[in-house]
């Protein structure tokens, strides 16, 4: 492609790449322009086509083909979709569910596809994110979206503890088998905070489950597939607590004889400005 692409088109070549939203669950929260652009593309790149196939055919929509794109797939799959937009084509680009590129894949090809000159539009609907945002009862704005986690804790902790200060609301995707891990190193690398699982968005079995972080992380919800996780901003206004009396309410909370770890959580629920980390590591430096 070479340099940034701009105006490498020729006037006669129309083709263009629509990104589509689809369902999070509910599939007539599939919006009038999204059905009549999916219809009628040339092409639908889907990260799943039986899954988008069997969305559509419920929804009474005739595609006139699929093309998978996925992960694994995406960097191979961009010479074959510029091509077909060098002959004209409609293109639309699905997920499995909500927003592409939030999470899934997409950026690669959208971004090729703009260096190459060709339109790029998105056709806006569903989005996990936001969807939690709206109903969690929790501060919305500023966030931060962090996708889905790392798989190792040390990295997890590691990149929680990076927005730690920040004064914004974090929400993040997770999966079943992962979601323990992932609230104990938010609790570790946050102190203690305000949060809400949201699992099985605009379905029949929809669910927030809120309260504090501490709580959720002791006792990780049953859930099924993934969920999305919105973690409220730390404590705003007023300086942090001094370490002498963070030292002071460790002691008191120690006096019940409690495990070291579970001491600093305790600690950094009753204190401002100190993660559980913090109050460890501050616990264990000076002897106590």
């Amino acid at each position: 492609m070479g340099g940034s692409g701009r105006g490498s088109v020729d006037e006669g070549k129309k083709g263009k790449l629509y990104v589509v939203a689809t369902p999070l669950g509910n599939a007539d929260d599939l919006s009038p322009r999204a059905a009549r652009i999916l219809a009628g593309a040339d092409l639908v790149l889907a990260e799943d086509t039986r899954r988008t196939g069997l969305l559509l055919k419920r929804l009474g929509i005739a595609a006139r083909g699929f093309s998978s794109l996925h992960e694994h797939n995406e960097e191979a799959r961009q010479d074959r979709v510029l091509g077909l937009l060098s002959q004209g084509l409609t293109l639309a680009l699905v997920s499995d569910a909500g927003t592409p590129l939030v999470s899934d894949p997409g950026y690669r090809l959208v971004r090729a596809c703009r260096q190459a000159g060709y339109a790029v539009s998105p056709v806006p609907g569903p989005s996990a994110v936001t969807a939690a945002l709206s109903a969690a009862g929790v501060p919305p704005y500023p966030f931060t979206f962090l996708g889905f986690l790392p798989r190792k804790t040390s990295d997890i902790r590691r990149l929680f503890a990076k927005h730690a200060d920040t004064g914004a609301t974090l929400v993040f995707f997770e999966r079943k088998t992962r979601l323990g891990k992932a609230l104990g190193a938010a609790l570790d690398a946050l102190g203690e905070r305000e949060c809400v699982i949201a699992r099985e968005m605009t379905k029949t079995f929809e669910e927030f489950l809120g309260g504090r972080l501490s709580e959720l992380a002791a006792a990780p919800p049953e859930v099924l597939g993934e969920v999305t996780v919105v973690v409220g901003p730390g404590a705003c206004g007023g300086e942090a607590s001094s370490a002498e009396e963070v030292l002071r309410i460790a002691a008191e909370e120690a006096r019940a004889g409690l495990r070291p770890r579970e001491t600093a959580r305790r600690t950094a629920a009753r204190v401002r400005g100190w993660s559980v980390a913090e109050v460890y590591d501050l616990v264990a430096s000076s002897g106590s």
